[in-house]
């Protein structure tokens, strides 16, 4: 995993849920053929609502074309994101799409621990409210062992809750092989 992430923001805003992040019509793809995994992440955040979409200025698209692949690699949420449906599907499609880390002011429990246990995220909560401060489309920089978020484009520097015990588990790579590693399961 790396130890400083660097890309483009994407904001949204407050109670982004799983069919936000990935429309249930788009479940059917398969996860293991390498051609349709693709599509998981060329629908990411497709059902984000324009008025959300790249805030504050609204309309901005995740996924240009016929990519699968964003341009944006840091997700930075208002509070509750991924709430809904107990959809896995979700931060894996976030994954796909090229999104490193999202941080947010809060997170539904159950897109948290998804984020987690399969290792796709790095799901940081901030106390304080990016959304109003980083614009769609900043350089940022994220120091993942310091919990550092810089926002190149501006100069601010931001302090991140520690993600704690879960740091290991998605440096492992998912809960499974973190269970392996530290010899809970064989």
């Amino acid at each position: 995993m790396e130890k400083i992430i660097k890309g483009k923001a994407y904001v949204l805003g407050n109670n982004i849920d799983t069919d936000q992040i990935i429309p249930a019509e788009h479940l059917v793809y398969s996860l293991t053929d390498p051609e349709e995994l693709k599509k998981y992440g060329h629908f990411a955040l497709s059902s984000v609502p324009p008025a959300q979409a790249g805030l504050p200025q609204g309309n901005i698209p995740f996924i240009k074309g016929e990519n699968y692949l964003s341009e944006f690699n840091i997700v930075i949420g208002g509070s509750n994101f991924g709430c809904g449906s107990s959809r896995e599907h979700a931060p894996f499609a976030l994954q796909v799409a090229g999104v490193k880390a999202v941080i947010a002011e809060s997170y539904a429990r159950i897109f948290y621990r998804n984020c987690v246990d399969g290792g796709f995220l790095l799901p940081y909560e901030t106390p304080v409210k990016l959304t109003e401060q980083i614009k769609t489309g900043d350089e940022l920089e994220l120091n993942v062992h310091d919990n550092i978020l810089k926002d190149i484009t501006t100069g601010s520097i931001y302090i991140l809750r520690s993600l704690g015990d879960i740091l290991p588990i998605i440096e492992a790579g998912d809960i499974f092989k973190y269970a392996r590693q530290s010899g809970m399961i064989a």
